[in-house]
């Protein structure tokens, strides 16, 4: 499969890769003219011509109100910069239910959102899974792809799809690395959680089976969800994503995606230099995470960091470590290999899973080939997300 934040330098515009790089750096207040960071201009320059891709000066002054290096950086795919279009998305439309377009606003701001309700009248409260896009994507994009709006069908539930606009991120990345918006009702972690109270209110969901998955920028707003609003999410579905409080800006965003390196040359220890003291998860939220061994975007360190997170968290819930652990490796129907460790209780209730997909990159498992960065040989990771979720307790209840 391709990569789909394909990197090659044909796709790269040079000049607007440094600019985006300064302002990035500016913005989070990093001075490049003097300090440890002196010599960061000077080694974009040198990294873009070892490229073969010439560079003008740039001065880091015009550093815009938002910016977006980790996506400008290594995410050049587009799907649209349009709102949402109110259209179903592609396949969608022979699907008995509705696919509305909404929109909730609060001190923070406004979102829209798209909401999957399906067909016939259920006398219990529905549950809710959130679907948050990656980067470059959009509600349909992501519908289309990961055909959670079947499933839906298929068990009754409510899907919702929020959607960022490129007024907050120019590539249309969740603000995950930011501090403000990884903290509990301020930023888009309220934007969210505002959406879901919306949504359950007039539909009348099941308070205790509300559930967020996403993927990349998507799968690391899943995560600090699960951290900021535990009595909220009964559990986190986390695709090629970055554990909680990994990042606190820009620069030290691109480190995590790197697993803790810069990817640039002279700057390996950038994150020493810019990383602060990372934030501790302490809610024990069920998770389940899928992230494939070959991702360049998000290195699978990340992955395995959710987990140990998570598992984390429960041990100190628990205050011993309660969870047995047990690995099977198979392989899916349409060829790729993977290895699946569950972690569980001695009573037999699993808390957390993990989905190793070797081989793959940064791409949705199982997706459907008519969404954007998907990987159709691999296990299907909504219909597994679905079934972990469905499988768990309901939050609250004894």
């Amino acid at each position: 499969m391709t990569y789909p934040f394909n990197t090659r330098a044909p796709a790269f515009d040079a000049n607007a890769i440094n600019q985006t790089i300064q302002r990035a750096l500016a913005s989070a207040g990093l001075d490049t003219s003097s300090g440890p960071m002196h010599k960061v201009t000077e080694t974009i320059r040198r990294a873009l011509a070892s490229a073969g891709l010439p560079d003008t000066a740039v001065s880091p002054g015009s550093a815009e109100s938002v910016v977006d290096a980790p996506t400008r950086f290594v995410d050049v795919g587009d799907v649209g910069d349009g709102e949402p279009s109110g259209r179903p998305p592609i396949g969608e439309a022979e699907l008995p239910g509705t696919f509305e377009t909404r929109e909730f606003s609060n001190l923070v701001g406004t979102r829209s959102y798209k909401l999957y309700i399906p067909a016939g009248v259920s006398d219990a409260p529905r549950p809710m899974v959130v679907m948050l896009h990656g980067c470059t994507q959009s509600a349909d994009d992501f519908a289309a792809g990961t055909q959670m709006n079947r499933l839906a069908e298929e068990h009754g539930f409510l899907v919702v799809y929020p959607e960022q606009p490129t007024h907050a991120n120019a590539s249309k990345c969740w603000n995950w690395f930011k501090q403000q918006d990884q903290a509990r009702d301020a930023g888009e972690p309220s934007l969210i959680a505002g959406i879901v109270h919306e949504v359950a209110a007039r539909h009348g969901a099941d308070p205790r089976r509300i559930f967020v998955a996403g993927l990349s920028a998507g799968a690391a707003m899943a995560v600090v969800l699960g951290e900021t609003y535990p009595e909220l999410f009964a559990g986190v579905g986390a695709h090629s994503g970055l554990p909680y409080g990994s990042a606190h800006d820009i620069p030290s965003a691109l480190a995590a995606m790197k697993g803790g390196r810069s990817g640039l040359p002279d700057l390996k220890g950038m994150s020493d230099v810019v990383a602060g003291s990372a934030k501790k998860a302490a809610q024990p939220v069920p998770t389940i995470v899928f992230h494939g061994d070959r991702d360049h975007t998000v290195q699978p360190i990340n992955g395995s960091e959710i987990v140990k997170q998570a598992r984390d968290a429960f041990q100190a819930q628990a205050g011993e470590d309660s969870l047995i652990s047990s690995t099977q490796v198979s392989k899916a129907d349409g060829g790729r290999c993977y290895s699946r460790t569950v972690y569980a209780r001695g009573t037999g209730e699993v808390h957390i899973e993990s989905w190793t997909l070797h081989g793959a990159g940064h791409a949705w498992s199982g997706g459907d080939a008519r969404g954007s960065h998907t990987d159709a040989t691999g296990p299907h990771a909504s219909t597994e997300m679905v079934r972990f979720f469905l499988a768990l307790p309901r939050a609250g209840s004894a």
